[in-house]
């Protein structure tokens, strides 16, 4: 039977998928989360510090859950920090010297092993530690056997299945040093919003810095690039790779002494929000580092995916808060220009053919 598409008809149409689309997108959208696949009652501890100087707040971060992360520590042979170095050129958009200097402070009377500042950078990793000034935080802090470590350059990798841009599993290889079982992993992440994913936090951190790239002067191939495959994907590959990795995670640093809005992760404007966050639980962080961010938890879809799967604690009510409370530093954050985009992967799957059999 043939159907046409009267003007009438089509004004209706657009009008509906014009309104839907602003209960998708609406400021007003519902936080509630998405309901869980593993429940989870137990709660989890979140240091939130504000003030400065940054190096000082950081510390202190993680002064607050000392004994949360001490039992860890102390069974572990090495400490491996993982800065964000998604920009190598632009200082807004990486992890701070004063903040691995601060956690460093807190390491050096508890920890007596080495301890290494490892990235897999999507650019030069040497570049970025040369221009943010990583050497010297290497010199200031000799005697906690502190290097760095270029882990494109380093080569070493754990092989795990992702899903490409046609939903095909293709394989991606993830720096080893952040799934050894003999370290202690730091994330030292940033509060900055994202292109792709809304927000970029302590779990994008390691979930995308782990994937390797090609070391300089060798034949080029990039499995960063693999996890660009759609909106619906990346939140899902993000998944599959916290899972991975999440089983080695220590605590999380989460530098908010100034963060990045607007074009994140890299091109955004700075906001001195002044504040410091630290957990054993990077989804716990990351809800906080949301929350003083302004930005709804529903949307950000990576972190729903491995709060359901319980990888984390993203119920609020259900996370611990030491230090200064959400709502007397939140500042609400401008989000990148494609947001709507963005939130694309929260509607309905249009890109593939209705249900076949």
């Amino acid at each position: 039977m043939e159907h046409k598409l009267t003007r009438r008809k089509f004004f209706h149409l657009t009008a509906g998928a014009f309104a839907a689309s602003r209960t998708l997108f609406s400021k007003e959208q519902p936080s509630q989360l998405f309901p869980p696949v593993y429940s989870s009652e137990s709660k989890s501890v979140v240091a939130l510090i504000s003030g400065g100087p940054r190096r000082k707040i950081v510390t202190e971060s993680l002064l607050s859950i000392e004994e949360r992360i001490l039992p860890q520590l102390r069974q572990k042979k090495v400490v491996v920090i993982k800065p964000n170095l998604v920009s190598t050129v632009n200082p807004l958009a990486a992890t701070h010297a004063d903040a691995l200097h601060g956690i460093l402070d807190f390491l050096g009377p508890r920890f007596r092993g080495p301890v290494i500042i490892a990235e897999s950078s999507a650019g030069n990793t040497w570049e970025g530690f040369d221009n943010f000034h990583y050497q010297q935080v290497v010199s200031e802090h000799k005697t906690q056997q502190v290097s760095l470590v270029d882990l494109n350059q380093e080569g070493k990798y754990r092989t795990i299945p992702i899903l490409d841009a046609d939903l095909h599993v293709v394989p991606v290889r993830l720096a080893a040093r952040l799934l050894d079982p003999d370290a202690f992993v730091i994330c030292s992440a940033i509060l900055k919003t994202h292109n792709t994913v809304v927000a970029t936090l302590s779990v994008k951190n390691m979930t995308l810095g782990a994937p390797l790239r090609s070391a300089p002067k060798t034949p080029r191939w990039n499995d960063k690039r693999l996890y660009h495959g759609g909106v619906r994907q990346t939140h899902y590959d993000m998944l599959l790779t916290a899972q991975k990795m999440q089983p080695f995670w220590g605590a999380a640093v989460i530098d908010g002494f100034e963060g990045m809005e607007g074009n994140g992760p890299s091109s955004g404007l700075p906001v001195p929000s002044r504040i410091a966050i630290a957990s054993t639980d990077y989804i716990a962080a990351d809800r906080v580092g949301l929350e003083v961010m302004g930005i709804n938890p529903r949307w950000v879809g990576y972190l729903n995916y491995c709060s359901q799967c319980g990888l984390g604690q993203y119920d609020l009510a259900q996370i611990e808060i030491r230090g200064t409370q959400p709502s007397k530093v939140t500042r609400k954050y401008q989000l990148h220009e494609d947001i709507e985009r963005e939130l694309q992967w929260m509607g309905p799957m249009t890109d593939l053919p209705p249900k076949l059999g």
